[in-house]
């Protein structure tokens, strides 16, 4: 096993130890972990309204269970913490516009194109993946929660998904 702190190829690496002061340098150790994008989407009193998160997994097959974490300092956070039903749409590499429109805007859906579910749900077509959603928990997460969905209905294609490594966009293509 190499020493890290002797091996010159590793002089680049910053190593720290995460608190309230180094809170930037800990969300770019975190952006080294390549995602997904995914909006996720609900109905609310206020109309339908989506955000945008890497956030997601998959959590059990059986029963088929999912999870996303919103931020709690986030203003959709109230619409989405507790929100009865969603869905979580895995993006392709050509939906970068709708992943850019829900970051900056809760209500994009005005603009998107869609289609709502029995529970009046927002779907946006042409996604990699989708998961229609019941609330089954919320578990507190530091300034995040974690949020558990049933996937009661899911669709996918083929395709190249969206990816967020280091604060920007690429392509992950399917070999």
């Amino acid at each position: 096993m190499k020493d890290m702190a002797s091996d010159p190829s590793t002089s680049s690496a910053q190593q720290f130890r995460p608190d309230a002061d180094n809170t930037r340098l800990l969300r770019s150790a975190f952006s080294r972990f390549a995602t997904g994008v995914t909006v996720i989407s609900t109905k609310t009193d206020d109309g339908v309204i989506g955000m945008t998160a890497n956030s997601f997994s998959s959590l059990s097959l059986e029963p088929a269970l999912v999870m996303w974490s919103p931020g709690i300092s986030s203003s959709r956070f109230k619409y989405f913490a507790t929100a009865p039903h969603f869905a979580i749409h895995v993006l392709s590499d050509q939906q970068k516009d709708i992943c850019e429109a829900f970051a900056k805007n809760g209500f994009a859906f005005d603009d998107i194109d869609h289609t709502l579910n029995a529970h009046g749900v927002p779907l946006i077509d042409n996604c990699l993946a989708r998961f229609e959603c019941s609330h089954v928990a919320t578990h507190p997460a530091g300034d995040h929660v974690i949020v558990v969905g049933q996937a009661n209905n899911v669709a996918f294609q083929d395709g190249n998904t969206l990816a967020f490594y280091a604060g920007k966009y690429g392509t992950i293509e399917a070999t």
